[in-house]
């Protein structure tokens, strides 16, 4: 069994804190890609992370901004280490920010039902009226883990994150 000390619960909320650079309304510890800090020494601490899709390239900014944020707070050698197992799926997003990207304006994940499926229901609810009576645009929006939407009802476009 791994224990968490004060010092790496400190440093994970201290990294967690990090915006997405992709949607910056969310942290990492809200979207679900910060999987763990651990002291290695004095002063040495490696933090582990998930992208959302292999290959993301926001994993980079993500990395420098953590490192950033922990040498800020006094820690001289930190190495970000990316983390593919278990692969990051959307219901590692928290429900703070499930709640974000919908006041934002994105239509968050639709939730696995019990068992994991994905839901059958292929409505997506419109974050700006609450329709379900919306449409596909595109697959692909600002970023390969986003769709573009339309609702019929007010006829506002939107992003849904997509299920993973």
């Amino acid at each position: 069994m791994v224990t968490t000390t004060a010092l790496e619960e400190e440093l994970a909320r201290l990294a967690g804190s990090v915006p997405d650079p992709e949607l910056p309304v969310l942290t990492l510890a809200e979207l679900g890609v910060l999987r763990g800090v651990q002291v290695l020494g004095p002063g040495r601490v490696e933090v582990e992370l998930t992208p959302t899709y292999t290959g993301c390239p926001a994993i980079e900014a993500m990395s420098t901004d953590i490192e950033q944020v922990l040498h800020e707070h006094g820690i001289p050698d930190v190495s970000v280490r990316t983390v593919l197992s278990p692969a990051w799926s959307t219901d590692d997003i928290s429900a703070e920010g499930r709640r974000k990207l919908a006041e934002f304006g994105i239509a968050p994940p639709r939730a696995r039902a019990a068992g994991g499926a994905v839901p059958v229901a292929l409505s997506v609810r419109c974050p700006h009226c609450g329709s379900t009576d919306t449409e596909l645009l595109s697959r692909f929006s600002s970023t390969a883990c986003k769709a573009l939407r339309r609702c019929a009802a007010c006829r506002e476009p939107f992003d849904h994150f997509k299920e993973l």
